[in-house]
């Protein structure tokens, strides 16, 4: 090869790799954040049962208390598998939609509160003590996972709407 091959080579393989660096750099969405992390399985394919993912895909921003697949397995195996069945979709939505706020909500402003106004309609209680904070009883333990439409903040129970 020639010289000027062997740059315009060099200069392609430099051009393609910066874009992908970039492409991964690119902060994904709540969905795409919550599916990364690994431990969200069962909550992403109650997503997609529900028909949420688009909306979680949206622009936003929304606040979601995410519980974990550790979480959803608290509940008695047999009420998810019904949840996830498609003639209980809404009831599904319901409850998934329980777990989101609209708007960007913090850690540092969720501690000031004493409730969140739901997506699904109800307030869920927040609760703030010995500087650990529960939504509806269920322990965050992790909070302020960015994405490019909200924030994620994760918890050890599946809450349900009163």
């Amino acid at each position: 090869m020639n010289s000027l091959s062997v740059r315009m080579l060099g200069l392609a393989l430099v051009l393609g790799i910066s874009s992908l660096v970039r492409a991964e750099d690119k902060p994904k969405d709540i969905v795409d954040t919550a599916v990364a992390a690994g431990s969200f399985k069962t909550l992403a394919a109650a997503l997609k049962a529900a028909d949420l993912v688009d909306t979680l895909k949206g622009k936003g921003p929304f606040t979601v208390f995410a519980p974990t697949d550790e979480a959803f397995a608290k509940l008695p195996k047999e009420t998810l598998e019904s949840l996830l069945k498609p003639e209980n979709k809404k009831k599904l939505a319901s409850i998934l939609t329980y777990h989101v706020v609209s708007g960007k909500v913090l850690a540092k402003d969720v501690v000031k509160l004493t409730e969140a106004k739901t997506v699904q309609g109800s307030s869920a209680k927040i609760v703030v003590k010995d500087g650990k904070v529960t939504v509806d009883g269920a322990n965050v333990t992790k909070t302020d996972i960015e994405a490019s439409n909200g924030v994620i903040h994760v918890i050890d129970t599946v809450i349900l709407p009163k």
